[in-house]
């Protein structure tokens, strides 16, 4: 990753992979069943479905003048980081035709979710854009201070609501459904597929006890930091307990055979940084 991030043509490929991976999505699984899940391309799907302009002509033209928006009302620089997913982004999309190559609607926008949310990862991974609708919320951010996840999430729910008037209430929860698949896809590419479970462990007296005994049964698979209370005795004792899914129940029937009152806290991490 450091080499496409280093090297301009290794990351201009990147990015064009990005970009096609978009432009699939939109083009084999959201535009042939008209269902607009935000974004540009979204706002070109709902044009398709009523005048029949070309879903890649609309985009194009949406782009550029959002980019030529980003110029005056942003800045230079992120007109010229933006410049190539903009342009590029819609051409990809008038080589690639429009292809039903699934018949379920629902299966199709399943597909196409994860697909978008694939290609928008790896933009992310680089700094890179698609343009489009990504524009208004760095407008609305300089301007205004809104956050740009939050109005990018309206602009998204707003072209999503297109649906309900140009193709009905079935588009509409599609496109929601999308945008939840989206964001949930992408979550998990950027902070890891590898999930783990981490407890908090308090017990009166037995919390040397159960580390050495996790420490001796599971060995490596399992990271575990005792955090002592405050020096003047006012704070408990925890036992932070890192482990892999597979190991999660047993780690905890093993502390509750040596405490059967202790109070263990779980949750999810994406990821242990152990100093090494």
């Amino acid at each position: 990753m450091r080499t496409i991030k280093t090297n301009a043509w290794y990351r201009m490929g990147f990015i064009t992979v990005a970009l096609a991976v978009i432009a699939m999505s939109i083009n084999m699984f959201f535009a042939p069943h008209g269902v607009a899940a935000g974004g540009s391309t979204g706002i070109a799907i709902i044009l398709y479905e009523v005048w029949h302009v070309p879903v890649a002509m609309s985009t194009m033209v949406i782009n550029v003048a959002l980019l030529l928006l980003a110029y005056f009302l942003v800045d230079r620089s992120t007109s010229i980081r933006i410049l190539y997913g903009s342009l590029m982004l819609p051409l990809i999309m008038a080589v690639l035709p429009i292809t039903k190559v699934v018949e379920d609607k629902l299966l199709a926008i399943l597909v196409g979710s994860v697909l978008i949310a694939v290609g928008f990862a790896m933009l992310y991974m680089v700094d890179a854009s698609s343009g489009g609708t990504t524009v208004p919320p760095l407008i609305l951010k300089k301007h205004f201070g809104i956050k740009t996840e939050n109005s990018l999430f309206v602009i998204d729910v707003a072209v999503s609501s297109l649906n309900i008037i140009v193709s009905g209430w079935e588009a509409f929860i599609l496109a929601a459904f999308s945008l939840l698949i989206t964001r949930m896809v992408m979550n998990y590419i950027a902070t890891g597929l590898d999930r783990k479970r981490m407890l908090h462990v308090v017990s009166e007296r037995q919390l040397p006890t159960i580390m050495r005994a996790i420490e001796s049964v599971y060995g490596d698979l399992v990271t575990t930091v005792l955090v002592a209370g405050d020096d003047e005795g006012d704070g408990r004792d925890v036992l932070l307990v890192v482990t892999d899914q597979p190991e999660y129940k047993d780690v905890v029937l093993l502390i509750h055979k040596l405490d059967s009152r202790a109070l263990i806290i779980s949750g999810e991490v994406a990821d242990v940084h152990d100093g090494q």
